[in-house]
């Protein structure tokens, strides 16, 4: 008898799967020339803080890995190359009541199939905001708070997320939302989240990069598969960010334990093909490795530079 045909059974292609990020940015920074494969922070348990008041009387707060907007650190317009002049090395906050001009030029997002040109795929304020004028939670934390995108673990564990947590306590938080954009935010933002639930803060991470943040054991963990910078749902789609953070609230309502994970329904496009461009080096060619090594250093030594001057 004929073996039926994936089409036939309804089987999806093989690669229409959550990219695996740790593989391929290691893939790709050795093929760039870095011998040393970075360690990606792994924990096999999470901590767990249920809510300790119902979502609609809670006070939440957003937690960001995006970088105010300051004219003098170059180009982090809508398809801005990477910019490390960009960065940011100690945690800052933001009045709630207001907007604000984050970007994010200064991290890995998917700069092929993402533009960076709507601030509400990677900073959901305006949602939080009107979920608050309807009741949906009690209110939006007076701040917001940005967590600096660090390679660095013990920087991230010892430093930031302290800092994090002690700016929530002071603002009587009672719960927290974050949202991290490359690769590296997202073990930044899973670290922070487990601080924070550690110490008594209910938190769920809105995310894309399912590999990362589940090798780092997070208490709730919302994951759309879409290109990295869209971690609050589809550019100048209202209605799925809209989606995006209500499913995220329901995971920090209803997760029955740690390490839980729920996968939005949404689909990117019907072609998975974005899938594989990411961070691809057996798609790039010697050339275009080395001129992407000089660029990186070029970058690093900008933000070694920044990073002396905050310390």
């Amino acid at each position: 008898m004929k073996a039926a045909s994936d089409d036939q059974l309804g089987f999806a292609p093989d690669d229409d799967a959550p990219i695996r990020y740790m593989q391929r940015t290691r893939d790709y920074y050795a093929a760039i020339g870095y011998a040393t494969p970075y360690r990606w922070a792994h924990f096999v348990e999470a901590p767990f803080q249920p809510l300790t008041k119902p979502l609609a009387q809670s006070r939440v707060a957003l937690i960001t890995t995006a970088a105010p907007f300051d004219p003098a650190r170059g180009d982090q317009g809508p398809g801005a190359k990477y910019n490390g002049g960009a960065k940011f090395y100690t945690v800052y906050d933001g009045d709630t009541s207001r907007d604000h001009d984050v970007r994010i030029s200064h991290i890995a997002y998917d700069r092929v199939h993402s533009r960076a040109d709507d601030s509400g795929s990677w900073f959901p304020l305006p949602q939080l905001r009107r979920l608050a004028s309807e009741r949906r939670i009690g209110e939006v934390a007076p701040r917001f708070f940005g967590a600096p995108t660090n390679r660095s673990h013990r920087v991230t564990i010892e430093t930031d997320a302290p800092e994090i947590l002690a700016r929530c306590k002071a603002d009587n938080v009672d719960a927290a939302v974050l949202v991290p954009n490359c690769p590296v935010c997202h073990q930044t933002i899973s670290l922070v989240a487990r601080h924070l639930e550690a110490n008594g803060i209910s938190t769920v991470v809105m995310g894309c990069a399912k590999d990362i943040v589940e090798h780092a054991a997070v208490p709730r963990f919302l994951f759309s598969d879409f290109p990295l910078g869209n971690s609050a749902g589809k550019p100048h789609d209202p209605a799925s960010q809209a989606l995006t953070l209500e499913l995220a609230l329901r995971v920090l309502e209803t997760a029955p334990g740690p390490q839980t994970t729920v996968q939005s329904p949404q689909r990117w496009s019907a072609d998975a093909a974005w899938k594989r461009d990411y961070s691809n080096a057996s798609a790039l060619s010697a050339d275009e490795l080395a001129r992407l090594r000089r660029e990186f250093d070029a970058q690093k030594e900008i933000a070694r530079g920044l990073r002396e001057s905050a310390a």
